[in-house]
């Protein structure tokens, strides 16, 4: 269809764009409650990596009985004094070998090489740029934690570096330079310490961890990459209602279109595949020359083109 809004479309019948579906079902009986939802994270957080899949598809299914707030929780200041007891870890090189054991153990593809010869100083730098990204977008906010993971994760780009958080924010179409410099005033420090205040408050102490928190200041804390219906339940318990219930999941076009890029297991968290199946379903479900079909550290992923 024309992108021109006023046009119509002889073979669909349709005036504007309706876009991909012919016939949805709809649900005009919002949810009465809404209860907030705290996911208390850190960008260089592993397993909030792996996490990602699960999250996705519970905010997709289900994110309408709850605010999403991100919440940074300062994993890394620096490395003087710093050390891991429970991981083994006590210098920069520690945190390679545990990166790639939470890759291979998720299918979230970890790189990890950084850590031996271009180390993250802190996780403080792309925790303020988030801050103030989320500011001024709460949505693009968490683009920007997206991409961020994709870099430093998948890609192995140190995102404790200037000018690759300038290079991440200026893909997002905004202006990476003036967005890392106020990150690094006052503004930006103030922002991340009251994020680091609230989850003191919230009783937090690793990452991930997610408190859903009712209208009655009562709620729910899991700690840990969980599977789905651990939040589902921890839902159910702050609203007092059984069933939920959960949102059509997007079509993979749509799905897509919205994060540009998604690795196999995402894939399958989504749409209920086993990895064998995840090829044919995307060669189904999307035109040959909307994306392009990719490989990293042994693990397939689509990009949109």
């Amino acid at each position: 269809m024309s992108n021109n809004p006023m046009a119509c479309d002889i073979t669909t019948g349709v005036c504007g764009d309706a876009g991909d579906d012919v016939m949805e079902i709809i649900d005009l009986n919002l949810p009465q409650k809404k209860v907030n939802l705290y996911y208390v994270t850190d960008p260089i957080c592993s397993h909030c990596w792996a996490l990602e899949p699960v999250i996705r598809r519970f905010e997709v299914q289900y994110g309408q009985y709850f605010k999403f707030h991100t919440v940074v929780g300062g994993l890394l200041k620096g490395w003087d004094g710093f050390a891991d007891v429970k991981n083994g870890i006590g210098k920069p090189s520690d945190v390679a070998g545990h990166w790639r054991e939470v890759g291979e153990h998720s299918r979230m593809p970890i790189d990890g090489s950084l850590w031996l010869d271009n180390h993250i100083q802190s996780s403080y730098p792309p925790s303020r740029v988030l801050k103030i990204v989320q500011q001024k977008d709460e949505q693009l906010g968490r683009t920007f934690l997206r991409r961020a993971r994709e870099a430093v994760f998948a890609f192995n780009r140190n995102i404790g570096d200037e000018s690759v958080l300038v290079d991440i924010v200026n893909q997002m179409g905004l202006d990476g330079e003036a967005i890392v410099r106020e990150a690094e005033s006052a503004t930006g420090q103030q922002l991340m310490e009251q994020d680091f205040a609230l989850a003191g408050s919230l009783g937090v102490r690793g990452f991930p961890t997610i408190i859903i928190v009712n209208e009655d200041n009562k709620g729910v804390k899991i700690v840990g990459a969980r599977p789905l219906d651990n939040y589902v339940q921890a839902l159910e318990q702050a609203l007092g209602t059984q069933p939920l219930q959960a949102k059509t999941i997007p079509t993979l076009t749509k799905l897509l279109g919205e994060e540009i890029l998604l690795f196999s297991k995402e894939i399958e968290i989504m749409y209920d595949l086993q990895p064998h199946e995840v090829q044919a379903f995307v060669h189904k479900e999307l035109s040959p020359d909307a994306y392009s079909f990719k490989e990293i550290l042994g693990e397939p992923y689509i990009e949109l083109v």
